[in-house]
């Protein structure tokens, strides 16, 4: 694919993203706690998590090596940030749920398993076909910052991640008020914390496919983030009033 094709696609592809995000605010994504079987057949839980996330991970990797390994030490460097996030989401974060007998919708899963083909392929070809770092890179105010900045956002997702795992340590199915860390503040420091990495992911890269990404991230996890703060506002009559959704103080 030639360099004009390849920002067209990045651009019609944040194009869909900025159409899609009014829609939904507007319908509630049926998984996980707003699961409906309404929508169709069903899968486990844990085996839609795996292959929806782990269709990221290979696509990218797929893309980056395609054309062998010879490639510069920055997109070699956000390779590796790439796999540690995608390792995490795919297979050590889905092993850690406690959701036995718990389902998506089928047709939750395959519109995943498209977001993240796209964003892995995006990102994939950029890194491993057209990227063209310097050694100087490294140095730049955009990787130092990035870099920094995805780093934070790392921390709060799995730190935030890990609070909600341990509400269910005792094998339970039912749902809890989390509390400690960011979720003083908000009700889904695990979406705040992923939309921060994606936005340092931006930043360290200067892309236009990690500007897709970070804008499809705001695009899932903003709406999402509302559904589960009015979810939980209504059953839990002690829901802390001062929490606010997605960002402290704000939203």
């Amino acid at each position: 694919m030639d360099i004009k094709h390849f920002i067209l696609l990045n651009w019609i592809w944040i194009g869909i993203a900025l159409i899609i995000f009014p829609i939904l605010f507007k319908i509630t994504v049926p998984y996980g706690r707003h699961s409906k079987r309404s929508w169709g057949a069903m899968t486990g839980n844990r085996l839609g998590w795996i292959l929806m996330e782990s269709t990221s991970l290979l696509v990218f990797s797929i893309c980056f090596l395609w054309n062998g390994f010879i490639h510069g030490l920055a997109s070699w460097l956000f390779f590796a940030v790439w796999l540690i996030h995608y390792i995490n989401r795919s297979y050590v974060f889905p092993s850690r749920l406690m959701t036995k007998g718990k389902k998506m919708p089928l047709a939750i899963m395959f519109m995943a398993i498209l977001f993240n083909f796209m964003n892995g392929f995006l990102n994939g070809y950029f890194q491993g076909n057209l990227s063209n770092y310097s050694p100087e890179w490294f140095y730049s105010p955009q990787f130092i910052s990035g870099s920094m900045i995805f780093t934070l956002g790392m921390m709060i997702n799995m730190q935030s991640d890990s609070i909600l795992i341990s509400l269910r340590k005792n094998n339970s199915n039912g749902y809890f008020i989390p509390y400690g860390k960011m979720f003083r503040y908000i009700s889904c420091p695990n979406h705040f914390g992923e939309i921060i990495e994606w936005a340092g992911f931006a930043v360290m890269t200067w892309s236009l496919p990690g500007l897709a990404f970070f804008i499809w991230t705001v695009v899932n996890l903003m709406p999402r983030s509302l559904d589960h703060h009015r979810w939980y506002k209504r059953e839990f009559q002690d829901y802390p009033k001062n929490r606010k959704a997605l960002i402290p103080f704000i939203l």
